[in-house]
């Protein structure tokens, strides 16, 4: 399914599903157990530290997760996908496509009020938002404002659920990269989503003069629309 295909959110809570029976371990289980609504999920991420990957590249399961006690966005969108599919929530992934191919993977549901999204990166705006937009489309694009740094701009934008198209992959516990889900979501077909050049020249612009002033710091406190986007991870490096 693309992201044209999703249902808005204007219907009510989108946890329906029979949770699969999993073989998670104990300590697995007890995260599971512990963390009963996607606001806790996305506490919980924000608490562990980003994932660098300092030690070469990493696609690592919810099990890989656990294990290590870090995560970069796949690998948090992974988790979150694992931890409340056993709250009755589907799994179900955005892919966010960029001009400079550094793409960002969130999570993604849909409450009562509308879709939300769990997220983790080194971007401060590129978070969780509330389940408060309605539809998947509202959901990406207010992540294209956050996006322009130097060289960062969303063009499309894809929603999937890692159930139907993975198959009997095992994304979840698997204790090696699970490479084929990035390559899976690369191939997938994205709707378009664009900004005027003006507004991007602008953003760029502004950016540019944050960072010129601010040594390594990342902007946040500027952009429009912070009131819908999820508590952020304690970082020095933003402003």
């Amino acid at each position: 399914m693309n992201g044209g295909s999703i249902p808005d959110g204007r219907r009510n809570d989108a946890r329906h599903l029979t949770p699969p029976d999993l073989p998670f371990t104990p300590a697995e289980r007890r995260i599971v157990d512990t963390l009963r609504t996607p606001a806790a999920v996305q506490a919980w991420l924000n608490r562990l530290p980003y994932n660098t990957e300092q030690g070469g590249g990493t696609q690592r399961s919810f099990r890989g997760v656990v294990r290590h006690g870090m995560a970069h966005c796949m690998e948090a969108a992974l988790s979150a996908a694992t931890i409340l599919e056993q709250r009755g929530y589907p799994p179900l992934v955005m892919s966010l496509e960029s001009i400079d191919q550094l793409d960002h993977v969130i999570f993604v549901y849909r409450g009562p009020r509308g879709w939300g999204s769990i997220a983790r990166s080194r971007d401060p705006g590129l978070h969780g938002r509330r389940p408060v937009f309605l539809s998947t489309r509202a959901l990406a694009a207010s992540y294209m404002d956050t996006y322009v740094d130097f060289t960062g701009r969303v063009t499309a934008f894809a929603v999937v659920n890692l159930a139907d198209e993975m198959g009997g992959y095992d994304w979840r516990f698997s204790t090696r990269n699970v490479w084929k889900v990035e390559q899976m979501l690369i191939d997938f077909p994205h709707t378009k989503l664009g900004m005027s050049n003006e507004r991007y020249r602008m953003l760029l612009a502004q950016y540019k003069a944050f960072r010129a002033t601010h040594d390594d710091r990342k902007p946040f406190r500027y952009y429009e629309g912070r009131e819908k986007w999820m508590p952020l991870p304690k970082d020095k490096t933003w402003e």
